[in-house]
């Protein structure tokens, strides 16, 4: 399908416009001796993820008739949530449906954003499915309508991408926002606020998109 069957088509991931980041109503309690652990003063259970670690709350659109998001989409930002379910589910990031192809799960990059020669390599974007590749390259605007693709038969969850907050004389405080993803089992998961997860590629391919079709198409046949 291209992406012209699918007038005004937006990955489903794309935060919209009125979706906002919600208060940071948080504190910081003991939780044991010497450990201390990030908490919502509101705090519910589907605000942490499978590792127990605390995720940044983001309001939600209207759904239009089919269960999509709506608004205008803001390119730059991926919605907390919607990032987190079909990153740790496997399902693509443009329509949530299942992401694995016949030749593996794809994941895609634009320039600059994962050098394959890296150990290890850590996608933050999804994957995404057959049916959507094409489509995935035209509207991200940092993939820049051809993207490097890495194609994974193993990405095994890795951590997030968040903000450590401490506590001082004002209370509660950002006091690091880390370039690099926390793995599990990082000390300071226990205070961070995630934002976005990561996979780890440790059993993948480097192709290019035109390759990538020549694939799907021959496993189609």
């Amino acid at each position: 399908m291209s992406i012209l069957d699918e007038p005004g088509l937006i990955p489903y991931v794309i935060q919209r416009e009125g979706e906002e980041a919600a208060l940071a109503n948080l504190v910081i309690r003991a939780v044991a001796p010497g450990r201390q652990r990030l908490f919502y003063t509101d705090d519910d259970p589907r605000d942490r993820d499978l590792h127990g670690v605390l995720w940044a709350r983001c309001s939600f659109s209207p759904v239009d008739e089919l269960k999509r998001p709506t608004g205008t989409p803001q390119w730059k930002l991926m919605h907390p949530f919607r990032q987190r379910i079909t990153m740790q589910a496997m399902r693509c990031q443009v329509c949530a449906e299942r992401a694995r192809t016949p030749v593996d799960f794809v994941f895609l990059a634009g320039p600059g954003d994962l050098d394959p020669d890296a150990t290890p390599v850590l996608p933050n974007q999804p994957p995404v499915c057959a049916t959507h590749v094409r489509a995935a390259a035209r509207l991200c605007p940092h993939l820049a309508d051809n993207p490097i693709v890495f194609l994974a038969r193993s990405a095994p969850l890795y951590g997030v991408i968040g903000t450590i907050y401490g506590y001082g004389d004002h209370g509660v405080h950002v006091v690091a926002q880390p370039d690099a993803p926390l793995p599990y089992g990082h000390p300071n998961l226990s205070t961070c606020l995630a934002s976005q997860l990561i996979r780890r590629l440790s059993s993948f391919r480097v192709l290019d998109m035109k390759e990538l079709q020549r694939q799907l198409g021959a496993a189609a046949a």
